[in-house]
C-alpha cells in the first residue's frame, strides 16, 4: 500500500520557485540560439548574394555578357542574377542563358513579409564609397538594412 500524502505550501511555492528559475533561465538561451540562427542565415544570404555578384561580374569580364562602354561590369538589378543573361560566347542561336542565382534570398532580419526579397537589402553601385554606400545604375554589393548590432559586435550593415 501507498500512502497518500499532500504537498505542503512550502514545497508548492519551491517546486514553483524551481520551475520559475528554469524558465528565467531557458527563455534567454532560446532567444540566444534564435539570433544566432538569424545571424547565420543573414551571412549565408549575403555569401549567396555576393557570389552571384562576383560571378555576374567574371562573366562579363570573360566576354560571355556585352558590356557597354562605361558600364562597371555588375548587374543592373538582383533581379538580373536570377533572370539570366543571354550567353554571348555560345555560338548557338538559341544563345543559353547564363543564371547566377534561383532565387533572391531575404535578410532574415526583415520580418515584413509583403515585402519582395530584393528589397530587404540595401544596395551599394560601384562608385559608391564603402562608408556611405548608395543606389545606382548598378550593383557591386549589398547589406543589411538591420538596426542593431550582431552578437560579435558589428553593426549588421557593416557584416
Amino acid at each position: 500500500m501507498h500512502s497518500h500524502r499532500g504537498f505542503t505550501l512550502i514545497e508548492v511555492v519551491m517546486t514553483a520557485a524551481i520551475i520559475a528559475l528554469l524558465a528565467a533561465v531557458a527563455f534567454p538561451v532560446a532567444e540566444m540560439s534564435a539570433r544566432r540562427n538569424k545571424e547565420q542565415d543573414l551571412r549565408t544570404a549575403l555569401w549567396q548574394i555576393r557570389g552571384a555578384l562576383d560571378a555576374y561580374k567574371s562573366a562579363v569580364d570573360e566576354g560571355h555578357i556585352l558590356r557597354k562602354v562605361g558600364e562597371s561590369g555588375y548587374p543592373p538589378s538582383l533581379q538580373t542574377l536570377v533572370d539570366g543573361v543571354e550567353d554571348a560566347k555560345n555560338p548557338e542561336l538559341t544563345k543559353p542563358r547564363i543564371y547566377f542565382l534561383r532565387r533572391i534570398p531575404r535578410d532574415p532580419f526583415n520580418t515584413e513579409l509583403h515585402i519582395p526579397p530584393e528589397k530587404t537589402w540595401g544596395l551599394r553601385s560601384y562608385v559608391s564609397p564603402a562608408d556611405h554606400p548608395k543606389e545606382g545604375v548598378d550593383i557591386f554589393d549589398v547589406y543589411s538594412l538591420a538596426a542593431g548590432k550582431g552578437l560579435n559586435g558589428i553593426l549588421y550593415r557593416d557584416w
